[in-house]
């Protein structure tokens, strides 16, 4: 991990600590609620691991609090995000890079990103919650967009809105870097917003 990337593992180790801590569930408890190992659980908390977006999704949506709030926990009426500041939160094999720009709090949480995919990066998503909603804007480049078994192909320029619980992937078939903007809603996150299952 680069210096960049350990800090905000610390960070978003700490944060799940602290929101397990608060709610006085064990290790156990949490990695239970949110079908993560213990073991996992341990490695985030201390801030050891650079854990993937799906295992951070399922971690913040066990403790109710969303994405944004692991990454960015203040909770503040306007937050800025300056360039280059955003939570680079996957790295593709390539050099392509996710990063949460801004989000909103719960229950109706709002993620915002900036992907780049390096020519030949894809990035597949886990299954969201149900009822979430995506939002791309290509702004550069070619980008493959699977979603169950279709696939669509957008270029600079392009947008699309699909639903975010069904496998979905994001993949770069072209020669130059893609980048695109990216928009999450998912609704009712959190144990009083939604009934567990």
């Amino acid at each position: 991990m680069n210096e960049a990337t350990a800090a905000l593992a610390s960070s978003i180790g700490a944060r799940v600590r602290q929101e397990r801590e608060a709610r006085r569930w064990t290790l156990d408890q949490l990695a239970a609620a949110a079908g993560v190992s213990r073991r996992m659980l341990i490695t985030v908390e201390h801030g050891a691991a650079n854990p993937s977006v799906g295992t951070l999704l399922r971690i913040s949506d066990a403790l109710g609090v969303g994405l944004p709030a692991l990454v960015q926990p203040e909770s503040k009426a306007v937050k800025v995000t300056r360039a280059g500041d955003g939570a680079v939160l996957w790295t593709g094999d390539f050099g392509g890079q996710g990063t949460l720009v801004a989000g909103t709090e719960p229950p109706d949480v709002v993620e915002l990103w900036d992907w780049t995919l390096a020519s030949g990066d894809e990035h597949v998503s886990e299954t969201h919650a149900v009822g979430t909603r995506e939002l791309l804007h290509v702004h550069a480049g070619t980008v493959m967009l699977t979603i169950e078994s279709e696939t669509v192909t957008l270029r600079a320029g392009d947008a699309i809105s699909f639903c975010g619980d069904v496998p979905h992937a994001y993949a770069n078939p072209g020669k130059s870097r893609a980048r695109f903007s990216l928009a999450v809603y998912e609704p009712g996150v959190g144990p009083t917003a939604r009934p567990s299952s």
